[in-house]
């Protein structure tokens, strides 16, 4: 297999020309620098320089080398790099030599132009709309930058190799795909025709370094008392939902919980894509899977709730309830894997009582409401409540228990709320995170275990602003 294939494919026709001859069928031509003064004009000149200066280095590699081993690729490549711009005596400052050095890289071994944004720790998440046009999230804020793919075939090819490594493919009759980066980062693609803008890609970096509920606490998502109530409740065994919205930081909020979680037990986690980063030592991560080019083999978030159920776990964490899967984990909450947690998307405690409902429904069980609502209330005493604010912040906004039923009705109580009372001269959110002064009905389960806390955590005078 030639170079190019591994690589994701040949170049563009835009960049060899219609009907030309791959690099390695053409001779040789003359490399020239025509880098011009005007700004629009240097950028263009740049990049074509930098496309034939990468499609004769591609010619010149050994296209049998391990693309895996990416500390001799790199070695590689920079040596044949340096003499092709010694060899044609391109002249290069030594900032322009290691600007093109760094895209051509970026496309051989790495994801091409939007490499620098994946490095950038304060970007949360990168959107590309088509080659030309793409976006990023810093501090909450939508952020336009002035990164361009060459044309939907170099988007391509950062798809491709995005999800080859998963055994997954996106084409024409697979139009859309969701993926991981090997550090975590989730990935959604989908391209033409559905995608009418082109490639349409969006990462949602995952942090390299792991939030403690401390950091929470610092940023202001929540207040020390919330953060010490929600770690008593995970070590002593309460089952928990995290709602909110898309983007508000429902798993960043899961992974943080998860780490009160003592090491001793067996965990066994179940996503869509794989994204928890759980800390302890013995946890089982089971992954969902598409199902393949003739529509068979797919294995759904449902099919691995029902198997980890055999799998002797203490406790269960699904990434998200999307669907059936949500009945069969009521049921695992109801015999005997106390202290599991999952996610879904609610904009209140209450819209997610009823988005529970509508996803037990459609596990196909022709079930009343009150029946349902009864495994509700029996499975799950907490729901956390993570949302998204107009300034791009995002805090725990409400800490719900579910108290019991009167007659039809799930009755629900706040144990801590957020309220806003402003918003300052900067447009950022200005509020209050505070107790209820509601104490939990399941605050006895603390002190059989031996989990002690303040007794002003729920009914303190003093409240903290952020």
């Amino acid at each position: 297999m030639s170079l190019l294939k591994r690589l994701g494919g040949a170049p563009p026709t835009s960049e060899l020309g219609a009907g030309a001859a791959p690099p390695a069928a053409r001779p040789a031509q003359p490399l020239t620098n025509t880098l011009r003064p005007h700004q629009a004009t240097v950028d263009a000149s740049f990049n074509e320089l930098k496309t034939r200066v990468q499609t004769r280095l591609i010619s010149e590699l050994d296209p049998r080398m391990d693309l895996s081993n990416k500390a001799r690729v790199r070695k590689q490549v920079e040596e044949a790099f340096q003499a092709i711009l010694d060899g044609e005596s391109i002249v290069l400052t030594k900032s322009e030599r290691q600007r093109m050095f760094e895209a051509i890289e970026a496309d051989i071994i790495g994801l091409g132009p939007i490499e620098p944004l994946l490095a950038d720790p304060a970007i949360s998440e990168i959107m590309i709309n088509g080659p030309k046009q793409i976006y990023v999230e810093k501090a909450g804020k939508l952020i336009h930058t002035d990164i361009a793919f060459s044309n939907d075939a170099h988007v391509m090819r950062i798809i491709d190799r995005i999800v080859a490594p998963l055994g997954r493919r996106v084409d024409e009759s697979s139009p859309m795909v969701d993926a991981r980066l090997p550090d975590g980062s989730r990935v959604n693609a989908i391209i033409r025709p559905l995608a009418l803008n082109g490639p349409t890609v969006t990462i949602r970096k995952f942090r390299k370094d792991n939030l403690t509920i401390s950091d929470l606490v610092r940023f202001g998502s929540m207040s020390q008392e919330m953060g010490e109530f929600l770690a008593a409740c995970v070590k002593s065994r309460t089952n928990i939902v995290v709602s909110g919205g898309t983007g508000s930081g429902k798993t960043t909020l899961l992974n943080v919980l998860s780490s009160f979680i003592p090491n001793d037990e067996r965990i066994i986690t179940v996503e869509n894509a794989a994204e928890l980063q759980l800390r302890q030592d013995h946890v089982i991560s089971l992954e969902s899977r598409p199902p393949n080019v003739e529509g068979r083999g797919e294995v759904t978030i449902r099919d691995l709730v029902i198997n980890c159920l055999r799998m002797r776990p203490e406790r269960i964490i699904v990434g998200e309830c999307r669907g059936g899967e949500t009945l069969d984990m009521l049921q695992a909450m109801n015999t005997g894997h106390d202290g599991s947690m999952t996610t879904l998307h609610a904009n209140t405690p209450k819209d997610s009582m009823a988005r529970i409902e509508t996803m037990c429904l459609m596990a196909g069980m022709d079930l009343p409401a009150r029946a349902i609502r009864e495994q509700i209330v029996s499975a799950v005493q907490l729901i956390v409540q993570q949302s998204r604010l107009q300034d791009g912040s995002r805090k725990v906004t409400q800490i719900t228990e579910l108290s019991g039923m009167e007659g039809d009705v799930v009755v629900m109580q706040d144990i801590f709320v957020f309220e806003q009372t402003g918003v300052d001269e900067k447009g950022k959110i200005v509020g209050i995170l505070r107790p209820t002064g509601v104490r939990p009905k399941f605050i006895e389960k603390f002190e059989s275990m031996n989990i002690y806390l303040s007794p002003t955590i729920f009914g303190s005078s003093d409240r903290l602003s952020f």
